[in-house]
């Protein structure tokens, strides 16, 4: 008995490193390595200085312990590289700080008041998470939209070509009334929830542009979508109203430029292709029971889009010219920016006052 007791105790033994290894969280994923003291993993010193320094292995962070000697880091074997939830594990407070820049030198302390760091270069305490660069950017970006107005360099500035941005035509979009829509086509295209526009367009057909940013922060985004109406440069823009509404009705109680997006896409389309377009979705939904639209109907249609313009879309794709199958009118679907929210569109106006295009901004590629 006391023999397989024993053996009982050693086999508990054996697996505690493992059982110790599958508690580990895993608080951010792909955080990537860091450079850690072999003290501070190891338990016999706790943390104490942690810098992030460019050019390193893995994410740059690198942490030494409170007993680290100078001649102690000197050493390569005294450091390994793990990653950098290893160390979150023995720290917590070490997700704070996760996403400060590179550069950044801080100290580690613990008194009365809890844990926090320090910036040795400002001895500024950050006691709070530090936020995302793109959740900054998000936050920036939200503030900035829907304005009254902008100068006419932004608007050129969104569809004009650079290292970040290029600008693709994605397709056109038929307007056989010439009343325009602004509406989120998964959700509000052919609902009382639709924004339809005041000023109207002469009934046509009119191209779709798409400003692409590649964004280091959040990846490849539709940053800006243009209705192109005639190719001549717009010398003013002013906020499209909706139906009903001047300019000088802005900012009266129930007055709302703006149009919602709740599933990450967006739409110029005609009222008479909103109405047709209702209409086939509740026919297609009666003949489908359980389906849903953007899984069982759009999403391929969008992967074949995708392969046509691998380079310039998601992989899930990121716009989509779309015919109704009865009529074949067209409109152009696209990704609204950093996905849902409410967004304003804006005539482009030339020098007589005629419409140009119409824009609808999604992003500010500035803060990106």
């Amino acid at each position: 008995m006391g023999l397989f007791s024993k053996k009982k105790e050693e086999k508990r033994k054996e697996q505690k490193p493992q059982e110790k290894n599958q508690e580990r969280k895993e608080y951010i994923r792909g955080a990537g390595g860091s450079i850690v003291s072999k003290s501070i993993l190891n338990g016999t010193s706790k943390l104490k200085w942690l810098f992030r320094q460019e050019g390193g292995p893995g994410n740059g962070w690198v942490a030494f312990g409170d007993t680290d000697s100078q001649e102690y880091v000197n050493d390569a074997n005294n450091m390994a590289v793990v990653d950098f939830n290893t160390l979150a594990n023995i720290e917590p407070a070490v997700l704070n700080v996760f996403y400060m820049p590179m550069g950044s030198d801080l100290e580690f302390r613990w008194d009365q008041t809890g844990k926090y760091f320090v910036d040795t270069r400002t001895g500024k305490e950050i006691r709070e998470p530090v936020k995302h660069p793109g959740q900054i950017a998000f936050e920036k970006n939200l503030k900035f939209l829907n304005q009254e107005t902008y100068p006419e360099a932004f608007f050129q500035m969104l569809f004009k070509e650079s290292e970040k941005l290029q600008v693709i035509r994605a397709g056109e979009a038929d307007f056989p009334t010439g009343e325009v829509v602004l509406a989120d086509p998964l959700v509000y295209l052919g609902s009382k929830y639709e924004t339809v526009l005041e000023r109207k367009l002469p009934a046509g057909s009119y191209g779709v542009d798409l400003s692409v940013l590649r964004s280091s922060l959040v990846g490849l985004r539709i940053a800006a979508a243009r209705l192109v109406i005639r190719d001549k440069p717009a010398v003013r823009y002013e906020i499209a109203m909706p139906k009903g509404k001047e300019p000088g009705d802005l900012g009266k109680p129930g007055v709302f430029t703006f149009f919602g997006v709740d599933a990450g896409l967006a739409c110029f389309a005609d009222s008479e292709i909103s109405r047709e377009y209702r209409l086939f979705f509740e026919k297609w939904e009666k003949e489908n029971p359980g389906k849903n639209r953007y899984a069982d109907y759009f999403a391929p249609l969008f992967q074949k889009s995708y392969e046509k313009h691998p380079g310039l879309q998601n992989q899930s794709g990121s716009f989509l010219e779309w015919g109704l199958p009865e009529s074949g009118q067209r409109t152009v679907l696209f990704s609204s920016g950093m996905g849902d929210g409410i967004f304003s569109g804006y005539w482009g106006l030339d020098e007589e006052g005629g419409i140009v295009c119409l824009v609808v901004p999604f992003m500010n590629p500035e803060f990106f």
